[in-house]
């Protein structure tokens, strides 16, 4: 094990906290993959609808998820990559113009049309996490990804720019630092999840990745290689929960469980006739119910959020170029008929999706959709270290195979995205 190439994604959900420790291993700089040595979870009562709540609580999941995961590495990491999301997510699209300043298009003129295009004006109540170019046009000729050495006398760009909260970010930051670790970069929790769930031929035909979290549900849309659109939605696996405990009057805790051990999210799988007995006080008595109301209750709510997003999607103008259909993830999407009832609504195929995409080591560990994020996480740190990216806490860059410094192409803290999405 190499100390230098540690990586750690850290996802703090609604309702869990998961941290994971890797290996950057792999192709240098084409195709770094990892190699994952450690996982921790915890419990998290301190944050909602992806906002910090409460700074102790979460810092003390954050504490616990990453102790853990490090006494697993057997190796200590100083600083972590960190998914964040929510409503106060933001993203826009924007265009940059230049005059190509030579006899053919430069790394100069694209990083100049780039900064054209990224400088806009941010509130003062939120800031800039991510500045993503869409396509090049060179005189007009549309649909261009990479135009270094074209022949041209006008370079334009469109950028897919993402912003998010500043205050929700400053808590989230205070959160992680009071337990004892730097953040390298804050990453929107669906592009991480991309990274180790999606295909290459899925982001190309155009797919949906739908991210079931307990608090929301999280959007993103990717077409010809390329993100397109975020979004969320405010429900997810914990109003199931709380449906579920109004329905059949038990407590939260029960209703968990009855969820993860009879719950189906499309009712037409129901065994007819089957009923379950539920927790029940002396005062209740005892209570059996038919194993499809449970099924109905489920089913209504992860409909009515999956309707949602339909919504979304369908505003969004790429409703009818998502070939490579749905793919979902999160610790929501692994209820028996989650697939089933997206096919459902969507109307197109759809897969749930698991970390898999350049994962190797303790692979079986985070072999499941609940660790997509943090595993995503990782494998994004793991880009941003082949790049030889320093990132905001400090670090040496590396030396990448082939003598050129990989550090020139990244710029600044804000780096382009457009080798990963």
């Amino acid at each position: 094990m190499n100390p230098e190439r540690l990586v750690a994604g850290l996802d703090i959900g609604s309702a869990k906290t998961t941290a994971v420790i890797a290996e950057v291993v792999g192709e240098f700089p084409k195709r770094p993959e990892i190699r994952v040595l450690g996982v921790g979870q915890s419990r998290t009562t301190g944050l909602r609808k992806g906002v910090v709540s409460d700074i102790e609580e979460t810092m003390r999941a954050i504490r616990k998820a990453m102790t853990d995961a490090e006494r697993m590495a057997g190796a200590q990491v100083p600083a972590v990559y960190v998914g964040i999301a929510g409503e106060h997510v933001q993203a826009m699209t924007s265009h940059g113009v230049v005059a190509v300043s030579g006899p053919e298009i430069s790394r100069a003129d694209v990083e100049r049309v780039n900064e054209v295009a990224r400088a806009q004006v941010i509130p003062q109540d939120r800031e800039l996490l991510h500045a993503i170019p869409q396509e090049y046009t060179v005189d007009k000729n549309q649909g261009i990804r990479d135009p270094i050495g074209m022949i041209g006398t006008r370079l334009e760009t469109e950028m897919y720019l993402v912003t998010i909260g500043a205050s929700p970010a400053m808590n989230l930051r205070k959160a992680v630092e009071r337990a004892g670790y730097q953040i390298r970069e804050l990453v929107l929790e669906p592009l991480a999840s991309a990274l180790g769930t999606l295909t290459e031929d899925e982001k190309e035909l155009g797919v949906a990745l739908i991210e079931m979290g307990a608090g929301a549900t999280d959007v993103a849309l990717f077409h010809e290689g390329k993100i397109r659109h975020v979004g969320t939605v405010p429900f997810g696996g914990s109003h199931v929960t709380s449906d579920v405990v109004h329905g059949l009057g038990v407590t939260q805790a029960d209703a968990e469980r009855l969820k993860e051990r009879f719950g189906i999210a499309y009712e037409p799988l129901s065994p007819p006739g089957e009923t379950i007995s539920l927790p029940s006080t002396a005062a209740q008595g005892d209570r059996r119910i038919p194993r499809e109301l449970l099924a109905h209750i489920i089913h209504q709510r992860t409909d009515e959020m999956f309707h949602l997003v339909q919504r979304g999607i369908q505003q969004s103008g790429y409703a009818g170029r998502l070939s490579g259909g749905i793919v979902l993830t999160g610790g929501a999407a692994q209820a028996p008929g989650t697939v089933e009832l997206a096919q459902d609504v969507f109307g197109i195929g759809a897969r749930v999706g698991v970390p898999t995409e350049g994962v190797g080591g303790l692979a079986d560990s985070v072999e499941a959709p609940r660790f997509s994020t943090s595993v995503g996480l990782a494998l994004y740190g793991a880009n941003r270290m082949a790049l030889g990216f320093a990132g905001p806490s400090g670090g040496r860059r590396l030396s990448i195979p082939g003598g050129a410094d990989a550090g020139k192409l990244v710029q600044r803290l804000k780096t382009w995205l457009q080798d990963f999405f």
